[in-house]
């Protein structure tokens, strides 16, 4: 099986897009308008933390062979009863190939759902999608000029997303000058966002750009005051170690933490070091951070996405909070899922905790962050 680790060869994309269902910003149906002209960078724009309500969450139902090879089929099914789950509590926007429109209909549903044709190349709409930002009650989605994770995996088309969809929802379009991915991204809605240095200073997305470059760049589109920064690892995984799967904020100045507790693992050094750091730190109004760890299973079920899969990414903390729930995965340990659900309906209260197998998605090495993307609600 081909993983997340090595590179794919893909057509360029050539097709046009053609909506499948209408949808607005805040409720509002409305047809897609014409493009707007890029907004300038800053000015007051900020980027929302994910416990605040949304207005609704994108998956990508666009697993193919070309990359999945013999598991594509179970790749999307897993994001079709991921789609349905979130319906569940909230509106959800599937986006898929126009040739694989109707799979994905009948596969996802209609509850609470729509539809967006456009070409892609993979799943990973979180790290494609853009970062929604917000002003004033409005809306703007910046592009980090995707690059298939420092050209690891061709994404012609992946790369386009972003544009289209602040063109599809009306919202303003900010290009920025940096390359990098929403799954590299961590904030607390409030000044502080968590990175890692792996991912953004790294001469296969930003080459010749200090850490300080990058920094005060991501301040100024993002609405920033401090960045604590995890060192990451690089070259382990495509992403270069993307932060939600190692530090994830709750709510201001409440973080959970991946804790690796297998000394075979290549994160068992890293994500102790990442505990120190982010137990040492402060957010940008000063206040220590409380630090939860959430460990990943140490006796995962056996399954075929699993056996020879140096990728498989059995990690909690790529769990996604939605409108009155938390979606988070479980992988067959019954300790360790039940450590997941309890901590997260804990640091979650009023939220169910709703946790789904996604061992597909897994052995691509990426979780159910990973493949959904969350757009706040104006206003």
């Amino acid at each position: 099986m081909t993983t997340r680790r090595h590179c794919v060869q893909q057509l360029s994309a050539t097709a046009g897009i053609t909506l499948a269902a209408s949808f607005g910003v805040g409720g509002a149906a409305s047809c897609a308008p014409a493009a707007k002209p890029a907004a300038k960078p800053g000015a007051g724009w900020r980027m929302p933390d994910e416990h605040l309500p949304q207005a609704r969450v994108f998956v990508s139902y666009a697993a193919a062979p070309a990359v999945w090879e013999d598991i594509a089929e179970d790749v999307n099914e897993t994001i079709a009863e991921l789609a349905r789950t979130i319906a569940e509590f909230q509106p959800v926007t599937v986006l898929c190939r126009p040739d694989q429109a109707a799979e994905a209909k009948e596969a996802c549903g209609e509850k609470n759902t729509t539809y967006l044709t456009l070409p892609l190349d993979d799943v990973w709409v979180r790290d494609y999608g853009g970062v929604f930002v917000e002003r004033d009650g409005k809306l703007g989605l910046v592009d980090f000029n995707f690059n298939g994770w420092g050209g690891k995996q061709s994404a012609a088309r992946d790369g386009r997303a972003a544009k289209v969809l602040s063109e599809t929802l009306g919202v303003d379009y900010i290009q920025s000058r940096l390359t990098g991915e929403g799954g590299g991204l961590e904030v607390d809605g409030h000044g502080t966002a968590i990175l890692t240095e792996s991912c953004w200073v790294n001469d296969n997305r930003n080459p010749g750009l200090t850490r300080d470059a990058i920094e005060a760049e991501l301040k100024t589109l993002l609405g920033l005051r401090k960045i604590i920064w995890l060192p990451g690892i690089k070259d382990m995984d495509i992403t270069d170690a993307h932060v939600d799967f190692y530090a994830r904020f709750v709510t201001p100045g409440v973080v959970i933490a991946n804790l690796d507790n297998d000394p075979q693992s290549y994160d068992h050094a890293v994500t102790r070091r990442h505990l120190e750091i982010l137990k040492a730190a402060t957010d940008a109004d000063g206040r220590p951070l409380e630090v939860h760890t959430l460990p990943p299973p140490l006796k995962p079920r056996r399954s075929v996405f699993r056996q020879r899969n140096p990728d498989f990414a059995a990690g909690y903390i790529n769990y996604l909070p939605i409108n009155g729930a938390v979606i988070a995965p479980e992988f067959g340990d019954a300790a360790a899922d039940g450590y997941c659900k309890d901590l997260l309906t804990r640091l979650y209260p009023g939220r169910e905790v709703v946790q789904i197998d996604i061992d597909p998605i897994a052995a691509g090495g990426g979780g159910i962050h990973c493949v959904s993307k969350n757009m706040v609600r104006a206003g």
